[in-house]
C-alpha cells in the first residue's frame, strides 16, 4: 500500500490524534470508537510503512515520521476544506487566521487586540479557541491554529522538544501576585512578605495550571480549600473569603469586586510570561497582522 493511497479520513483522525494528544480524546472529538481511531491510525501507518505514534502511559507522542505526516495532512487537509467553501459558493477563508490562548489572556489581551483589529483590520476574521498551554502547542503542530498565546514559566525553558522548534516571542512577563479578599487581614498591608503565605488556605488550580493557584516553593503542604480552572470563579471564591490565589500581575484591573491584588516580596522571583508561538515558516499576511496586534496590545498593556 502506497501513502498515496492514504484516505482523507485517516489523515483527519491522525491530526485530531497529534492535536489531542492520546487516542481516547480524539475519538470523543470525533464521535468515533477508540477502536474504530486505532484502525484509521494503523492504516496510515501501513501506507507510511513506519510508525507515526510511540505509544506511551500517558498518552502518544508522534515520531520523527508522524511530525512529517501532520505537517503534510494539515496542507492538504486545508485546501481541501477551502475548495469544498469555493465550490459551495462560499466566501474563501484568506482573511481568516487561526488563534489559540490560554485562559488568562482571554481576560485582556485577547479583547483588547480584537478590538484593535475590528478598527484597523475589519477584514481579517479571528477563530480563537481556549486552551491550556499543552493543548495549544499540539494545536499548533497539528495546524488547526497558526498562532498560540502560551504561558511560561522559569526557567523558561522551550515549550517541548519536538522539531522543528516553534519560534517564540515574549509578550510580556511580569511578577506573580496573590489574590486576597478585601477584608482579609493581609489586605491592610501594601505588599504581602513570602512568609505570610504559610498557613493560608487557597483557591488552587487544576491539573498543569502554575499561573492561578498556590503560590510556587510554599515550605509547607499547602491547605487547598477549593479546586477550580476557571479563573474567574476563582477571583469569586476570592472575594468572599474562601481563600485566596495566585494571579498574573496583569489582572488587577480585570478582578471582581472585593478582591484586592497584592505585590509578594521575598523569597526567589517568580516571573511569569505570556509568549506568541508559531511554526517556522511564514505567516500568511493576515496572520502577521494579528501577530502585530498581539505585540502592540502587550506593549500597551505595560505603558
Amino acid at each position: 500500500m502506497a501513502f498515496s493511497d492514504a484516505s482523507l479520513t485517516a489523515l483527519r483522525v491522525f491530526r485530531e490524534v497529534a492535536e489531542r494528544g492520546t487516542l481516547t480524546a480524539a475519538a470523543a472529538a470525533l464521535g468515533y470508537t477508540q477502536s474504530a481511531v486505532s484502525r484509521q491510525i494503523a492504516s496510515l501507518e501501513r501506507a507510511a510503512g513506519t510508525p507515526l505514534l510511540e505509544r506511551r502511559h500517558d498518552g502518544v507522542r508522534l515520531t520523527s515520521a508522524g511530525q512529517l505526516v501532520v505537517r503534510r495532512a494539515a496542507d492538504v487537509i486545508n485546501q481541501l476544506d477551502a475548495t469544498a467553501r469555493e465550490l459551495a459558493g462560499l466566501p474563501d477563508e484568506q482573511g481568516t487566521v487561526r488563534l489559540g490562548w490560554i485562559p488568562t489572556a482571554g481576560a485582556d489581551l485577547l479583547p483588547r487586540t480584537l478590538s484593535a483589529l475590528r478598527r484597523t483590520h475589519p477584514a481579517i476574521t479571528v477563530l480563537s479557541r481556549e486552551g491550556r498551554t499543552p493543548a495549544l502547542i499540539r494545536a499548533l503542530r497539528a495546524g488547526t491554529v497558526e498562532l498560540a498565546l502560551l504561558a511560561s514559566a522559569p526557567p523558561f525553558r522551550p515549550p517541548d522538544a519536538e522539531t522543528p522548534a516553534l519560534v517564540l516571542q515574549t509578550l510580556t512577563e511580569r511578577s506573580l501576585r496573590v489574590a486576597v479578599s478585601e477584608s482579609h487581614p493581609l489586605a491592610r498591608r501594601e505588599y504581602v512578605d513570602v512568609a505570610d503565605l504559610r498557613g493560608q488556605r487557597w483557591i488552587g488550580g487544576s491539573g498543569d495550571d502554575h499561573v492561578m493557584g498556590v503560590w510556587p516553593g510554599l515550605d509547607e503542604r499547602p491547605e487547598i480549600a477549593h479546586t477550580a480552572r476557571d479563573w474567574l470563579a476563582k477571583l469569586h471564591l476570592v472575594a468572599v473569603g474562601c481563600g485566596i490565589t495566585t494571579v498574573p500581575g496583569a489582572f488587577g484591573s480585570v478582578v471582581p469586586p472585593g478582591v484586592r491584588v497584592m505585590a509578594v516580596r521575598g523569597g526567589p522571583g517568580e516571573q511569569r510570561r505570556v509568549v506568541l508561538a508559531r511554526l517556522p515558516r511564514p505567516l500568511s499576511e493576515p496572520a502577521a497582522r494579528v501577530a502585530a496586534a498581539l505585540r502592540a496590545a502587550a506593549l500597551d498593556t505595560d505603558a
